[in-house]
């Protein structure tokens, strides 16, 4: 069975991910039927067509994005670090992007253009990369990986709380702010579909790194004498990883642990070969995404945020009793 599910992981995450997909279209503060659901897609029924057109074909899609991007980042930062508890929410990555798109808001930057607050996102996201890669330079151990993680975050949410409480925000800033800390899709329309859409580029990227990543794994010594240029595939990942968790973060939030479960459940199936496992996680992370949000939004309205955590938090345990 084991052998029959690998053989055929591509197609069984597809199909997942398009099943997903349509239960996504179709639940909410208005459920529709497969009749009208169609009706909406055809442009034939008014209603069900600005439904689907204006509300859950943006939110869908941004879904698919961030899911992609954030399991692709966890993917690319278990192959830089060689641990596979590295993601971009335990590493602070992420909240390094929140915090940036935090300071955006508070201090009213974001109000001057669309993109001041990717670009902060990404800014803050590098910073934390910076800082989480010089720590991991004398050794990443698991241990020294989670401390670094650990204080990063606490760091990042001391200047959360700053801006909350020293800035003077109006109400629609704060509940941004609130926005970010819980991480959602609510009110996402096509100009953050546009946002987030360089995933699909960066992502693409990536598959050229799969034998390098393979050849990395081994260790860097190794994968020098084997002809790869160890330093340039390691800034090129770390760009492609930090660029991706902070367009996710813009967009969305915070939404953890989609970059520690996708990646660790496909490895189990597949195994560790990247040209395998990239495109297996960016459909993996845009099932779990969208399967999440499903659930939010049948659960008395759960913000994304907290329905990964719900999931990606005992998970996250296993895995540490599991490596004891």
């Amino acid at each position: 069975m084991k052998t029959w599910a690998r053989r055929h992981a591509l197609a069984l995450a597809t199909l997942g991910l398009l099943l997903a997909a349509m239960i996504s279209l179709m639940v909410g503060d208005m459920p529709l039927t497969l009749t009208q659901l169609w009706g909406g897609f055809m442009r034939g029924d008014e209603l069900a067509t600005t439904i689907l057109w204006e509300i859950r074909f943006p939110r869908l899609l941004v879904a698919i994005l961030i899911g992609a991007a954030l399991a692709a980042s966890g993917v690319v930062m278990q192959a830089y670090f060689r641990n596979n508890l590295a993601s971009p929410g335990l590493l602070g990555v992420s909240s390094g992007g929140s915090a940036g798109a935090v300071v955006a808001i508070g201090a009213g930057w974001s109000t001057i253009s669309f993109y001041i607050l990717p670009l902060t996102a990404v800014l803050g996201a590098l910073a934390a990369t910076l800082a989480v890669v010089g720590l991991a330079r004398r050794g990443a151990s698991t241990e020294r990986l989670l401390l670094a993680g650990i204080a990063l975050n606490a760091l990042l949410g001391a200047v959360t709380s700053y801006v909350l409480s020293n800035f003077t925000l109006t109400y629609e800033r704060n509940a941004q702010i609130i926005f970010w800390l819980l991480g959602g899709l609510e009110d996402r329309n096509w100009d953050h579909v546009w946002m987030a859409s360089p995933v699909i580029i960066l992502a693409a990227l990536l598959w050229p790194l799969g034998r390098s990543m393979d050849l990395l794994s081994l260790g860097a010594t190794e994968a020098q004498s084997l002809g790869v240029d160890v330093r340039r595939l390691r800034r090129r990942m770390l760009a492609l990883a930090t660029v991706m968790t902070a367009l996710a973060v813009a967009v969305a939030g915070t939404v953890g642990f989609v970059g520690l479960v996708v990646p660790h459940i496909f490895r189990l199936m597949v195994g560790p070969e990247h040209r395998r496992l990239v495109p297996l996680a960016l459909i993996g992370g845009a099932t779990f995404v969208l399967f999440c949000d499903v659930v939010g939004r049948s659960v008395g309205g759960l913000r994304l945020g907290v329905v990964t955590a719900f999931l990606g938090g005992p998970f996250f345990l296993w895995m540490l009793w599991r490596r004891k």
